[in-house]
């Protein structure tokens, strides 16, 4: 399963994480996983592309995922709440495969 937490400060997000894989399907099938995969990079590369990539810290790894925002801006909250959306669409439609956790 893929669990995705979303840490925020005053409603402005501070660090997505993403760790684990969907399991949907066999390696190289899983529309989840390749859905998830797909948000995190397409984000992350629009951050870089626009010129904000000194804003944030990323770390990627096999099943692991962690962005941490800097130094904040519009764009970059646009780019975040829009891959939070996306984690959040799909989790309704694969809720075995996908879950958020709240922050301790």
């Amino acid at each position: 399963m893929i669990k995705y937490k979303v840490k925020k400060n005053d409603d402005h997000i501070e660090t997505i994480k993403v760790e684990g894989h969907a399991l949907f399907g066999a390696y190289g099938t899983d529309i989840v996983c390749a859905s998830v995969s797909t948000g995190l990079i397409m984000t992350a590369n629009a951050i870089e592309i626009l010129g904000y990539k000194d804003k944030i810290s990323l770390k990627v790894e096999e099943g692991f995922f962690e962005l941490q925002v800097l130094q904040t801006n519009s764009i970059i909250e646009g780019l975040l709440n829009n891959l939070v959306y996306t984690l959040n669409e799909l989790e309704a439609q694969y809720r075995t495969y996908i879950k958020y956790q709240k922050e301790a």
